[in-house]
């Protein structure tokens, strides 16, 4: 009973999840299109991308993306055996203690701005790298509010609230996709309307949404204690994360540091085709295992290991299946959706070519990538974020010869077919690792339902080609492949899969027919 309450649990949540992640994606397109329209793929957008690279290793090394790993499971623990205010105390000294450290490191590296953009990205021209050092100061403090509400948002996924999490990434795409219309006509450079759009978008979005919620719900205290027994309980477990490296995060700053030594515009186009690549990542992967850890986390406070495990091997299952599917579509379909969403504007042809070939070789890691945010929650759950961490370390250096070598030889090719390597490399480490130590999951379900997914997807995408051959920007055309293909998905899921991959494909089938019914009268 409690292993199908916490299925169904996660189930409801995953569609929530998934729901906002779609549609902060069709944002994403927008904001994304509205960048390329502006602004294409040269020099002002390798600066606007490159402007996130020490904001984002900031939000890395204070956990910001990972606040709700390392907090929730400690919070969980604190209220499942009755301590709340014990798990008030938690909130406060860590909402104070890590907010102060933001606020501080934030300045710093305000003020080293200039010196650290130019030993990240030696090859920019000056002009480029002055805009960068702009665009960085512009976009920095938002990590603030990205830590401050990750933490806050923590509390609501304990209690199974979702809907800050899902209101939060609309919200800041929202925020950047103003600054890009009304801010970037009255500022020097466009990019910087966009880089202020970003910055809104974080106040309003991860701090304001769950800030809002929280209330009368939470009891928000601040305290600023790092020697606090509770604080180095949370530090214990976030440490990893702040230390350690993974390829999850580590890939978009190799592209970045490596496409920046070839040729003007190669950051920019990496940077478009990655957007892409981490839609089906963040609508299946990043909304499984956001859903799932809270559930895992209780099961593992209640000592129910079975149900655990049980639970982690089957969304591990569902997602490699929708990922497998993921990953054929965007492989078949890239060059037509690259020319939808960017080719206007400064962004011309040429560009759609080269994005769209990009982005085929990245949606070959998109299995994988899922894979490894889904079995790192297993290790998360138990409050054990050193084993994957190391790991994932030991993955994400031994990868650097490997970007640097396919970069250099094939250039932007070489750093999109880079990821799938590492990552598949990282994924089946990690599963080997949770089997090793839990027990789970479980190799020979795990493999079935994998080795059937791919199958289905290679055949549907096979099957597509051989009928209408390669995909176009034709929309008659389009629809036709498209509806080919996702029938052939249907009809190789029914027949050659098992329960997973079927579950995978009814489960949200079933959900959208049971709200559109509720719709109609």
């Amino acid at each position: 009973m409690a292993e199908e309450a916490s299925r169904k649990e996660v189930g409801v949540a995953a569609l929530l999840l998934a729901a906002s992640v779609m549609l902060s994606r069709v944002l994403g397109y927008a904001r994304e299109a509205l960048l390329a329209y502006r602004v294409g793929a040269g020099a002002d957008a390798d600066a606007y991308y490159a402007a996130f690279q020490i904001p984002d290793l900031l939000n890395y090394l204070l956990a910001g993306g990972a606040l709700s790993i390392a907090f929730l499971p400690l919070y969980t623990r604190q209220r499942a055996r009755g301590r709340e205010s014990e798990a008030d105390d938690l909130l406060a000294v860590v909402l104070g203690t890590l907010g102060a450290f933001a606020v501080c490191a934030t300045a710093l590296l305000w003020w080293q701005a200039p010196n650290l953009t130019a030993l990240q990205f030696p090859r920019f021209d000056p002009s480029t790298r002055d805009l960068t050092t702009r665009l960085t100061r512009i976009v920095l403090p938002a990590q603030i509010f990205f830590v401050a509400g990750g933490v806050i948002n923590a509390t609501l996924l304990a209690r199974g609230r979702f809907r800050a999490a899902a209101a939060a990434p609309l919200l800041y795409n929202g925020g950047i996709i103003v600054g890009g219309l009304a801010l970037a006509p009255l500022t020097e450079a466009p990019v910087e309307g966009f880089s202020w759009g970003a910055l809104a978008g974080a106040i309003l979005g991860p701090f304001l949404a769950p800030l809002i919620d929280a209330r009368r719900r939470v009891r928000i205290g601040i305290r600023i204690a790092p020697l606090d027994r509770s604080f180095l309980a949370y530090l214990w477990i976030a440490a990893p994360l702040m230390l350690g490296q993974t390829l999850l995060t580590v890939d978009e700053w190799y592209e970045r540091w490596f496409g920046a030594l070839l040729e003007p515009g190669t950051v920019a186009h990496l940077s478009y085709a990655r957007r892409l690549m981490l839609v089906p990542v963040a609508v299946v992967g990043q909304a499984i295992a956001a859903a799932a850890l809270p559930a895992m986390a209780q099961l593992w406070a209640d000592e129910k290991t079975t149900e655990l495990n049980s639970l982690v091997l089957r969304t591990l299952q569902t997602g490699v299946a929708l990922a497998a599917f993921c990953a054929a579509g965007f492989f078949l379909f890239a060059e037509p959706i690259v020319a939808l969403i960017y080719q206007r504007g400064a962004f011309d042809a040429a560009d759609t070519t080269a994005v769209s070939a990009i982005l085929g070789l990245l949606s070959l890691a998109v299995p994988a990538w899922i894979a490894q945010q889904i079995v790192t929650r297993a290790f998360y759950a138990r409050s054990d974020t050193w084993r994957p961490m190391a790991l994932g370390t030991v993955f994400a250096l031994a990868a650097i010869p490997l970007y640097l070598v396919l970069g250099r030889r094939y250039g932007a090719i070489g750093l999109a077919i880079a990821p799938g390597i590492a990552m598949t490399a990282n994924a089946i480490a990690t599963i080997l690792l949770a089997r090793w130590y839990h027990g789970a999951p479980d190799l020979r379900e795990l493999f079935g339902t994998t080795w059937r997914a791919v199958l289905i997807a290679a055949m549907a995408a096979g099957t597509t080609v051989a009928v209408f051959g390669r995909a176009t920007s034709d929309w008659t055309a389009l629809l036709a492949q498209g509806a080919l293909f996702a029938l052939l998905l249907l009809i190789g899921a029914t027949g050659l899969g098992d329960s997973a991959v079927r579950g995978a494909l009814k489960q949200p089938l079933v959900g959208i027919w049971r709200r559109l019914r509720r719709l109609i009268p």
